[in-house]
């Protein structure tokens, strides 16, 4: 009752106009909001919205799966845009105790997916005309992208992490799956959904030609020498070939408006840039 009592009385700040404080949630909802141009109503923004480089420097409320009522409300947001799955519910029980407006954005793996992100960010922030713009545009720029002839679509094991040694990996239902997809390839496991740790045995009967993987900084990115000599992965055609593919976590599995950009890469890196 004294935490909701102290996010109560936070949120007890001086009212502003609907929609003129606006909290985004989500890496992709942020950059939403910026290729809207409706960035100056942002007070805030959470840890996985980091581009554009603009959005760093508003202050960040924490992670948004792991979100403290108190860190969202010490901004007095009158609007929270979040993509789906944030939470925890009990932050999100605050908030509506809060009477803070909070609005879900869908999530998805595909190109309606896509728009329909779009087209829920402009909506809630009252600029349906300009959404619909935005996302006619990056659908004909993915429709452009996506329409890809390959001799033969190359097995791809997306690699989430290789903590203390166990791979965890990508199965269906996941944004990897659907980025290889549009990229015209395939996603090596296909026998499970979301992101799970697999065995050396599924790794191998997988045979993949490619490793994906999100390219990490700071001290939390495997080597591809240590990657290759992996005994789940060494005996792969991937590791023969010496074959991995890194690319930014945002932009490859955000799904958002530079999705079709996240395709293009990932296809030229697969197959080779085309003319």
């Amino acid at each position: 009752m004294k935490r909701l009592a102290l996010c109560l009385a936070l949120a007890a700040l001086p009212a502003s106009a609907e929609g003129e404080r606006v909290l985004s949630i989500g890496g992709s909802v942020t950059e939403i909001v910026y290729a809207l141009g409706e960035d100056h109503r942002l007070v805030a923004r959470d840890t996985t919205s980091v581009w554009p480089p603009a959005a760093l420097a508003l202050p960040d409320v924490g992670y948004m799966r792991a979100l403290a009522p108190e860190g969202v409300l010490s901004v007095a947001p009158d609007l929270i845009i979040a993509e789906d799955g944030s939470g925890p519910p009990e932050t999100l029980d605050v908030l509506r105790a809060a009477q803070v407006e909070y609005v879900t954005v869908p999530d998805g793996f595909d190109r309606p997916a896509v728009r329909a992100k779009i087209e829920a960010v402009a909506d809630a922030l009252g600029v349906p005309e300009r959404g619909a713009r935005l996302a006619d545009r990056v659908d004909a720029e993915l429709a452009a992208a996506a329409e890809i002839e390959t001799p033969g679509p190359k097995r791809v094991l997306f690699i989430l992490s290789t903590q203390d040694g166990r791979i965890t990996a990508a199965g269906t239902d996941t944004a990897a799956d659907g980025i290889i997809t549009l990229a015209g390839a395939e996603n090596a496991l296909t026998g499970f959904e979301g992101y799970k740790p697999v065995s050396a045995e599924a790794i191998g009967a997988a045979a993949p030609d490619v490793i994906l993987m999100m390219d990490r900084r700071e001290g939390h990115a495997v080597s591809d020498a240590d990657l290759f000599a992996m005994p789940a992965i060494a005996a792969t055609p991937a590791a023969q070939g010496e074959n991995v593919v890194r690319i930014d976590g945002l932009l490859l599995l955000g799904f958002g408006p530079r999705t079709p950009e996240a395709v293009t890469r990932l296809n030229a890196a697969l197959y080779g840039e085309r003319s």
